[in-house]
C-alpha cells in the first residue's frame, strides 16, 4: 500500500508558508505513516466500503473557497488545508444546498434539501427568523443516527451555538457530544461583565449598529477570563477536544464516526495578536470584529482592509488546529482507514461589491463558492478537481455510500465518489440551486442569477466574462433571467415556491 506523508511538517511545505508563517505555525509530527501491521492492512481494513472503516467529517463555518491556498489564495496561510487538497478530491463548483447555518447544516446531517423550505416551523424563542431555519424534522433520519445503528462509535464536537440551543436537536444519533460554549451571542455570561469602556474599542456601524453592539457585548462577556494562552481561543478548543476524541476512539475499538463542526472563522473576529500580524501591522483605533450584514460604506477601506486581515487570522489559527488533529490521526495510524471529508456551510463577503456579511439580496460568489474536499484512505482522486456542482446535501449519501450502507430512500443529495474513480454521479447537474430566506440562487457552466423568491429583483451575471460579478446583465437579458428561474430554481423546488 502506499505510504502517504501527512505530516505538520508537510503541511507547512505544501503551503509555501512565507518566514512569517513558518515562524509562527512551526513544523513538528512524525515523518511517515505506519499501517496497523506494520506495512500491510488486513482485509477487513482495506478502503473497500466494508464495515470496520471510519469516517472524520470537518465543517468549517464561514469558509470561502478563494481564501485557501490550494484553491487560488497566494496571501492567506492555509498549509493544513493545502496539504489536504493534495490528498484529497477538491471540488471547484461546490455550495451550500441552501443557507445560512442551520439550513446548511439540517442538509449535512440528513442529505435532504432543505429548499425550498416548505412547511417551515420557526422556533417561537428563537431570534433568527429565517426561511428553513428550524431544528431537523422528526421524521427526518440523520447520518449519525444511521450510523449509530450501525455500530459506530459517533462522536460531535462543536462550537456553533445554534446546534446546541435547547430546541434544537443536531446531536441526534450522537453517542458522545461536546458543545464548547460562547460563540457569538451564545447566552453564556451577564453582558455587564463587559465595561463601556472595552466597548470603544469594538468599531461598529451603519443600518445595523444596534445588533453588533449586541453581538459584540455578548461575545466579550462570554471571552472574560477565558482569554491568555492561545488554546484558550474557540478553534483550539474545538480540535483539541475532537483530539481526545479521537484517541478514546481509537482505544476503544472501531469504527467510528467523528463530526467536528468549527465555528470560526465567523464572526466575531478577535484572534490572537500573533495571527494578526501575519496580514496587518500599524493599525489604531477600534477593531472591525463583527459583520454589519449590510453596506460596508460607513467603513474607511483601512478599516475594510483591518476586518479582512482579521478574518484571514482566524483561518489560519482554525487551519493550525486542524492540523494537530491530523497529526493525530497519524500518530493512532488511522488514516488508511479512515475517509476525511471537509467542507465549509457558506462563505461570507469581506467589502466586495461594497458589503460585508450575508445577505439575501447578494448572492455572490464570496458567499456561495464553498470548499468540499474528500480524501480516500486508499489515495482515490488525490491532487484532483472537479467541476461537478457539489453540495451540502451530497456528503451524507457519499459517506453512506463509502461505508457500503444503503441511503435512506428520503436522502436526495448524490454520492459523489464515482468521481474519485473517473466517473459521473447519478446525478448529472448541469446547474444547482441554492436559497437564502426569501431569495433564491441559480448557477449554470455560464451564468449565475439570483432574485426574491417572486422572480423580482433579479440580478445576472455572465460567470466566463465576469468572473467577479461587477456587472449585471439582468435587464438586458430577460429571457436568460426566465429559463434560469422556471427550468432551474422552479423545477428543483416542484412548483411555486412558498411564502410566509
Amino acid at each position: 500500500m502506499k505510504d502517504r506523508t501527512f505530516t505538520r511538517r508537510s503541511f507547512l511545505k505544501g503551503a509555501g508558508a512565507g518566514a512569517a508563517g513558518m515562524g509562527l505555525l512551526g513544523a513538528a509530527g512524525c515523518s511517515t505513516v505506519n499501517t496497523l501491521t506494520g506495512g500491510q492492512l488486513p482485509d477487513e481494513y482495506l478502503p473497500t466500503g466494508g464495515p470496520r472503516m471510519n469516517v472524520v467529517l470537518v465543517i468549517i463555518d464561514s469558509l470561502r473557497k478563494d481564501h485557501i491556498g490550494a484553491l487560488g489564495n497566494d496571501w492567506i496561510h492555509t498549509p493544513t488545508l493545502d496539504s489536504l487538497a493534495k490528498d484529497s478530491l477538491a471540488f471547484t463548483r461546490a455550495h451550500p444546498e441552501s443557507l445560512p447555518t442551520v439550513c446548511a447544516r439540517r442538509a449535512i446531517h440528513t442529505g435532504i434539501r432543505t429548499f425550498p423550505f416548505r412547511n417551515w416551523n420557526p422556533v417561537p424563542s428563537d431570534l433568527v427568523r429565517l426561511y428553513g431555519w428550524q431544528p431537523i424534522p422528526e421524521d427526518q433520519t440523520t447520518l449519525a443516527e444511521i450510523l449509530f445503528e450501525e455500530g459506530y462509535q459517533t462522536m460531535l464536537v462543536t462550537d456553533t451555538v445554534h446546534q446546541f440551543k435547547p430546541f434544537y436537536n443536531f446531536h441526534r444519533g450522537f453517542g458522545l457530544f461536546e458543545f464548547i460554549r460562547g460563540q457569538e451571542r451564545d447566552f453564556y455570561k451577564p453582558e455587564w461583565l463587559v465595561s463601556e469602556e472595552r466597548m470603544q474599542h469594538v468599531l461598529t456601524g451603519g443600518s445595523n449598529e444596534a445588533h453588533m453592539l449586541e453581538i459584540a457585548r455578548q461575545y466579550l462577556a462570554n471571552a472574560t477570563g477565558r482569554r491568555g494562552r492561545e488554546e484558550q481561543w474557540y478553534s483550539p478548543q474545538v480540535f483539541s477536544k475532537a483530539t481526545e476524541y479521537l484517541e478514546g476512539a481509537a482505544r476503544g475499538g472501531q469504527p467510528f464516526f467523528l463530526m467536528v463542526d468549527n465555528y470560526d472563522p465567523h464572526e466575531p473576529w478577535d484572534p490572537p495578536e500573533e495571527y494578526v500580524s501575519l496580514y496587518d501591522e500599524g493599525y489604531e483605533g477600534p477593531e472591525p470584529m463583527t459583520g454589519p450584514n449590510g453596506e460596508a460604506g460607513w467603513m474607511t477601506e483601512r478599516q475594510i482592509k483591518r476586518q479582512q486581515a482579521l478574518y484571514a487570522a482566524e483561518l489560519t489559527m482554525a487551519d493550525r488546529w486542524l492540523g494537530r488533529l491530523m497529526d493525530k490521526m497519524h500518530e493512532l495510524n488511522l488514516f488508511e482507514n479512515t475517509l476525511v471529508m471537509v467542507a465549509a456551510d457558506h462563505g461570507y463577503i469581506l467589502g466586495e461589491h461594497g458589503l460585508v456579511g450575508k445577505l439575501p439580496p447578494a448572492m455572490y460568489s464570496e458567499l456561495l463558492d464553498v470548499p468540499i474536499f474528500i480524501r480516500h484512505p486508499k489515495g482515490k482522486g488525490a491532487g484532483t478537481t472537479s467541476e461537478y456542482h457539489a453540495s451540502t446535501h451530497d456528503i451524507a449519501p457519499t459517506i453512506l455510500n463509502f461505508l457500503g450502507i444503503e441511503p435512506p430512500e428520503a436522502m436526495n443529495g448524490t454520492d459523489l465518489s464515482p468521481i474519485l474513480d473517473g466517473g459521473e454521479p447519478t446525478d448529472a447537474r448541469p446547474y444547482f440551486t441554492s436559497g437564502y430566506h426569501d431569495h433564491v440562487w441559480a448557477r449554470d457552466d455560464r451564468y449565475a442569477m439570483w432574485s426574491r423568491n417572486d422572480a423580482t429583483s433579479a440580478r445576472l451575471f455572465d460567470m466566463q466574462e465576469d468572473p467577479e460579478q461587477k456587472n449585471d446583465i439582468a435587464a438586458d437579458n430577460p429571457d436568460i433571467v426566465k429559463h434560469m428561474f422556471q427550468d432551474y430554481i422552479l423545477k428543483d423546488a416542484g412548483g411555486p415556491l412558498p411564502k410566509y
